[in-house]
């Protein structure tokens, strides 16, 4: 059986898949000519990340396909009930990058608190010309360790972020209308751990108490934060979200960030990929990664070898 990483795989993914028996293709192609190449090529299997789509018209133009699979979490490119209407295996990786994702959630965090973002952006134009200007531009700094970490969904990557700011000394909360409670288990290198319960809030409350917030929710039919919300929260807040775009209004938050509400924002996702809006790229508090949440060796080895497996136990 042929199978299609139309968004790429890792070698150890492929590897698996060889060893299984499958043929696996690379190729990528363009998703107006993806449902032509699958049935040209009879492809059983196609897998994708965040570019490729495979919606109802696929799925009715390609009879062929056994498995649609998602390397990471959200299924939110796939028409997944009715692909499983028509028999269709939907597979994903839900525990593969939550770590990377979280890792990436601290390293907007600490850009943000350390103005590392900006000082990026300057100091190769005016570090030789105008240090002092700088350094002391950049001097008034934030520590995280003792501050509280608003978490918006508590998810696997919600809970990978919340053993990070644990061991930071952060304090925890979150919000979550599925999860009643949870315990988050914070392990080192020696084996030892600590357990701690987190026990979600109201939305509105995690608002107005948290010192940073990040969100680990998936695609909404609207914003979750608004000029509403943003009036709610602490002056001086951080916000970071590397879930989904679409669910802070980007116009209000560049205006709360202008008026000094919102101290930094750290932007994983936009509305409108791959084209952000210009004033989100130029803005001098936003720290920008352009969708990389998932993006390490690590996570994709483990999201190749997790799809592989899945293929092969439903298909062998």
């Amino acid at each position: 059986m042929k199978v299609l990483a139309n968004d790429g795989i890792s070698k150890s993914g492929i590897l698996a898949l060889e060893k299984g028996g499958f043929e696996v293709i690379t190729t990528k192609v363009a998703q107006e000519q993806v449902a032509n190449y699958i049935n040209e090529n009879n492809v059983s299997v196609i897998l994708v990340r965040s570019a490729t789509k495979v919606r109802k018209d696929i799925i009715d133009a390609c009879p062929g396909i056994k498995i649609i699979g998602r390397g990471g979490v959200g299924m939110d490119n796939i028409d997944v009930d009715y692909a499983k209407s028509k028999g269709i295996h939907v597979i994903n990786t839900p525990a593969s990058s939550s770590e990377s994702v979280a890792e990436l959630v601290f390293a907007h965090l600490l850009s943000g608190v350390r103005f590392l973002h900006d000082s990026n952006r300057n100091m190769p134009l005016e570090g030789d010309t105008k240090f002092d200007n700088l350094k002391k531009a950049y001097a008034n700094g934030t520590e995280l360790r003792g501050k509280t970490l608003g978490i918006v969904g508590i998810g696997r990557i919600g809970q990978a972020t919340a053993k990070m700011a644990l061991g930071l000394g952060m304090k925890v909360i979150a919000a979550d209308s599925f999860i009643p409670q949870v315990d988050i288990k914070v392990e080192f290198f020696d084996g030892q751990s600590i357990t701690t319960t987190v026990v979600p809030q109201s939305l509105e409350s995690l608002f107005q108490e948290a010192d940073f917030i990040t969100l680990h929710v998936p695609a909404q039919n609207g914003y979750i934060v608004t000029e509403k919300e943003f009036a709610t929260m602490k002056d001086g807040v951080g916000i970071v979200n590397c879930a989904r775009g679409g669910v802070i209004n980007e116009v209000d938050l560049i205006n709360a960030l202008d008026s000094g509400k919102v101290a930094f924002a750290g932007l994983d996702v936009f509305e409108n990929e791959p084209t952000p809006a210009t004033q989100l790229l130029m803005h001098p508090n936003i720290s920008l990664t352009p969708h990389i949440g998932a993006a390490t060796g690590e996570a994709q080895d483990r999201i190749g070898t997790e799809l592989a497996s899945q293929i092969i136990s439903l298909l062998s």
